[in-house]
């Protein structure tokens, strides 16, 4: 979007190059081999561990804790991947402040916990360094099962059914494997590529195709794949984007947060993405945060989150808001937009405060207004695209407990189906469990 007359406040290049190379570093270096067995000390091996209740993928966190222990960070990680193939992202991305480490019993009784997320990246990136794939697949079943998207829901599905023996043809619409993965999270979360090359270790399995650019209900249909495969697996993921339902909603520089992030990810230069002075951005989930902060370190003079819920209603996480706050975003609660403002370009936009009673949101009919030239909403996603004959729960496909649509032969996990947390860790538990499903059925 270069800069223009209609859009004087959009720029690229705020910040020199050395400036965003340092905005955009890891959030969380890795732990060395030292750092890792001091901070595995601090683990108590609890019997009844919380930690690995709390996790969706219910690794055994004390057993690869002590394995990091002991000086086998290979142990470790198979441990790991056993459960959760995408181990070494969702170590990078999962908020384990509300999953793990919030019941860890020294977070409870020290209030710091020990910290999972960063073992768990040590020894998934031990073995990935390594080049070592510690699985190896089953004498070939002669079934054959079409994946539908390649984010981490179907990657983990087609993980574990490669190991079971079976061929797997992955569809996915975009030109990369990764799915949310490789084009959702923020930049500074998953830094030196990792994100492709975790596919492209995952892919070390053997028996899996990928096929890029092949989107269903354009390329393929549902039917189709039921005729020409034993079974199938959506993983669609969300692509549609939720209206804000404001005045002026099609102003110039209003955009969707998501492609925002996406366009970030898979910029080659960072100094080439515009940028405004005065960014607001509209949600309160982790998308929000992503937008917002990364705007922030793009060179935004002024950004501003505005949520229409309180503080504890966000599913962002406290972490991820403190985060906000900590490079420099302004978060307002409880205020609602209803008008966006300009000639043609977005100028203000204008929000309504909110009360919250027994659950029901409504306007205070008291409004201010913020000075924008960049809005970004991130108020949530939708499925589009649903095949015919699916029933749907929610604006999601319904499943049941394994992960099977109302179509016989046809399974769906991740963001596209109903129930559970829209997480990377909760997509692969989804697309795991509907893996092992697929086997006993075909079996």
């Amino acid at each position: 979007m270069p800069n223009s007359p209609m859009t004087p406040g959009i720029a690229p290049a705020r910040l020199p190059a050395g400036q965003l190379d340092e905005n955009f570093s890891d959030l969380h270096p890795p732990l060395d081999a030292h750092q890792a067995a001091v901070a595995a000390d601090r683990c108590l091996f609890c019997h009844d561990a919380p930690c690995m209740a709390a996790c969706p993928t219910t690794i055994d966190i004390p057993m690869f804790i002590r394995e990091i222990q002991t000086g086998r960070p290979d142990a470790a990680a198979r441990t790991i991947l056993s459960q959760n193939i995408l181990g070494g992202m969702c170590a990078r991305v999962c908020p384990t402040e509300t999953l793990c480490e919030e019941v860890c019993v020294r977070e409870v009784s020290e209030g710091k916990p020990v910290e999972i997320g960063r073992l768990q990246r040590y020894a998934t990136d031990t073995v990935m360094a390594a080049n070592d794939h510690p699985f190896t697949r089953a004498a070939p079943t002669g079934k054959r099962i079409a994946v539908v998207g390649a984010g981490p829901a179907g990657l983990a599905c087609a993980h574990r059914l490669a190991m079971k023996g079976h061929e797997v043809t992955i569809f996915d619409a975009r030109p990369k494997p990764g799915g949310l993965n490789e084009y959702g999270i923020a930049a500074y979360k998953t830094v030196g590529g990792f994100a492709a090359a975790e596919v492209d270790w995952l892919l070390q399995i053997g028996g899996i195709a990928v096929e890029n650019g092949m989107a269903l209900g354009r390329d393929l249909t549902l039917d189709g794949l039921r005729a020409e495969f034993d079974a199938v697996f959506l993983g669609l993921g969300l692509a549609g984007v939720n209206a804000l339902r404001a005045e002026g909603e099609d102003r110039e520089n209003l955009r969707d947060a998501v492609r925002f992030i996406e366009e970030l990810r898979q910029a080659d230069d960072l100094s080439t993405l515009p940028v405004g002075r005065d960014v607001v951005v509209i949600g309160g989930g982790m998308t929000a945060v992503d937008a917002a902060v990364q705007s922030k370190l793009l060179g935004a003079l002024n950004v501003t989150m505005v949520y229409r819920r309180g503080r504890d209603r966000m599913s962002a996480s406290d972490y991820e808001q403190d985060l906000a706050a900590s490079k420099g975003v302004h978060i307002i609660y409880n205020a609602q937009p209803v008008a966006v403002h300009g000639n043609g370009a977005v100028r203000e936009v204008e929000f309504e405060y909110t009360v919250e009673e027994g659950g029901k949101l409504t306007g205070t009919g008291e409004t201010f207004r913020l000075r924008a030239d960049q809005v970004f909403k991130a108020i949530g996603q939708r499925l589009e695209g649903a095949p015919e004959g699916l029933e749907i729960e929610g604006g999601k496909i319904a499943v049941d407990a394994a992960g099977r649509t109302s179509l016989a032969g046809v399974w769906a996990g991740g963001d596209c189906a109903a129930g559970g947390d829209d997480l990377t860790v909760t997509a692969v538990a989804e697309g795991r469990d509907a893996a092992e499903d697929i086997h006993a059925t075909l079996a």
